[in-house]
């Protein structure tokens, strides 16, 4: 399927959640029954194009990971690796930890709905340039404000795009880029396609994600979750 390119999933699971207003951290809350990292790791463990999985997790949050791991039998993940102060620190830790891989699916363990299809395209835009990131174009007009909270301006919302995960590198180009900013400044770093665009000169390519690909945030978002499963069961 992948043509000998080896892939590694590089699934983050360390947040605490804080929005949530609960005890149990967002990536073990349950929807339907099951814990929110369980959908990512199930589409990332029966996908033929993904060959392992390396968690990146809380190091108070590992033990709980081992055990969801161990229950439903996930015999891809290679490594549990403990994450840093930021979601960059994080996912560089994960990046080390890869085995000669060639190409990486940086994902949100908060993000429960990726599915064998958004990986499929993530993974033949990814070939063109080494870079690309899962979106879905905005349904809403969108304004830019000034720093005293005016309009600056309103982009065409044609051109405008709600990014989300899986972010899917080269490994080579993103493990370098990570590796670089660090001598240049990690300021307002909110993504790893940010990290190519300041250091590199690689184009990123948008590939399309999907309106159910949402991040688990607030307890509203279980619902809606719960609500997306429903719907798939009836179907």
């Amino acid at each position: 399927m992948n043509n000998n390119l080896k892939c590694t999933a590089v699934l983050l699971a360390a947040g605490k959640g804080s929005r949530m207003n609960s005890d149990v951290y967002k990536q073990f809350l349950l929807i339907n029954q099951k814990p929110v990292l369980y959908y990512s790791l199930q589409c990332f463990e029966t996908s033929s194009l993904i060959d392992d999985i390396v968690l990146v997790t809380g190091k108070d949050m590992i033990e709980q990971c081992q055990r969801i791991i161990e229950e439903y039998q996930f015999t891809k993940v290679s490594a549990i690796v403990p994450g840093g102060k930021e979601r960059y620190d994080s996912v560089y830790k994960g990046l080390l930890s890869c085995k000669d891989t060639d190409y990486v699916f940086i994902h949100d363990g908060a993000r429960p709905f990726v599915t064998h299809d958004i990986l499929k395209r993530c993974f033949e835009a990814v070939k063109l340039t080494g870079a690309c990131v899962t979106g879905i174009p905005s349904k809403d007009t969108v304004k830019l404000s000034d720093e005293e909270g005016f309009v600056k301006d309103t982009p065409d919302r044609r051109n405008v795009w709600i990014i989300q995960t899986p972010q899917v590198f080269s490994y080579p180009l993103i493990t370098n880029a990570h590796k670089k900013i660090r001598e240049e400044g990690t300021e307002g770093i909110t993504d790893d396609a940010m990290i190519i665009e300041r250091v590199t000169d690689v184009p990123v390519k948008l590939a399309e994600g999907s309106y159910e690909n949402i991040k688990i945030t607030t307890p509203e978002d279980i619902a809606v979750a719960e609500a997306f499963l429903k719907r798939l069961d009836q179907n």
